[in-house]
């Protein structure tokens, strides 16, 4: 079967991350396998980035172009796609993954396992088949808040709605041992992909992964009201579920939303004030908001 190859340069670091991001996570047409690196520039020029994605149909790059110009600010650059071999692009993928620091947390792939030093603050996460691997500034934002937030506070009951690759509610078993933990997502191999990295990192027995679509669920039901609740999805279904997450969330509760891009925050942060909440942070990263609210 022919694999399709997307390549295209860009000059500035953060353009490109956030083209990436954008290009893995929320166009229609995902890619298999995303890579990103920084090329040397010939003749002593400024080094560019080079984004390398992989489809099994090939895109089409007016289409593509068009969809990432409405989600980034920065001008898209020249897509172009050709066919090539037939290679393991998901292993190339992870390999090209650096260990990444949230706060407390380095969150690191299985090739760079000797190089990391073991601990609670070490959580392994390969690139594969569900979003979260902290390269993605929506991840990174949420590790940072998770971070802050159990420094301050022991939360004893916790969601992560949307949980992925489960890196979020592994990152919070690590840092609350006493907490009950609930981590769901409405894909079921996101819930097998989480499930299998829990057991990776030691902290299986301590989470239940389940699948659900938002908040309707028996279990979740019967867990009463969450002190710390993460949901790490996008605009539209935070918007959405502002009214049902509320009772959710036991007064006092905190509140972890991302997965929303900057110009997006204002209306997201409407709906959760007007649900009873107030806004304690808001974190920009790369064109990415994370926020941190309260219940009232």
């Amino acid at each position: 079967m022919t694999t399709y190859k997307l390549t295209c340069d860009i000059s500035d670091r953060d353009a490109a991350r956030s083209l990436a991001g954008a290009l893995q996570e929320l166009v229609v047409q995902a890619p298999h396998a995303l890579t990103l690196f920084e090329q040397p520039g010939a003749n002593g020029a400024a080094p560019t980035w080079r984004i390398e994605a992989y489809y099994d149909d090939a895109p089409d790059t007016a289409a593509l172009a068009e969809e990432l110009g409405a989600i980034v600010a920065a001008p898209v650059p020249a897509l172009d796609v050709a066919p090539v071999e037939e290679l393991n692009w998901v292993a190339m993928s992870q390999a090209a993954l650096p260990p990444v620091a949230a706060g407390r947390f380095t969150v690191h792939g299985s090739h760079d396992a000797g190089r990391v030093a073991r601990g609670p603050n070490a959580i392994l996460i390969d690139a594969g088949e569900a979003f979260g691997t902290a390269h993605h500034a929506t991840t990174y934002g949420c590790l940072s808040a998770i971070d802050q937030l159990t420094r301050r506070r022991q939360f004893r009951n916790v969601m992560d709605l949307g949980c992925g690759s489960g890196v979020l509610a592994i990152a919070t078993a690590r840092m609350l041992p006493h907490a009950r933990i609930f981590a769901s997502d409405l894909d079921a191999q996101s819930i097998v992909v989480a499930r299998q990295n829990m057991q990776l990192n030691g902290v299986a027995g301590r989470i239940a992964a389940l699948v659900a679509d938002g908040l309707n669920d028996p279990q979740l039901r019967r867990a009463g009201q969450f002190d710390l609740f993460i949901a790490n999805i996008l605009a539209g279904p935070l918007v959405a579920l502002a009214r049902d997450i509320r009772p959710a969330v036991a007064p006092g509760g905190m509140l972890v939303l991302s997965g929303l891009l900057v110009p997006q925050a204002p209306e997201v942060i409407a709906a959760y004030v007007a649900s009873d909440f107030r806004l304690i942070a808001h974190r920009r990263i790369l064109g990415w908001s994370t926020l941190t609210l309260q219940r009232r």
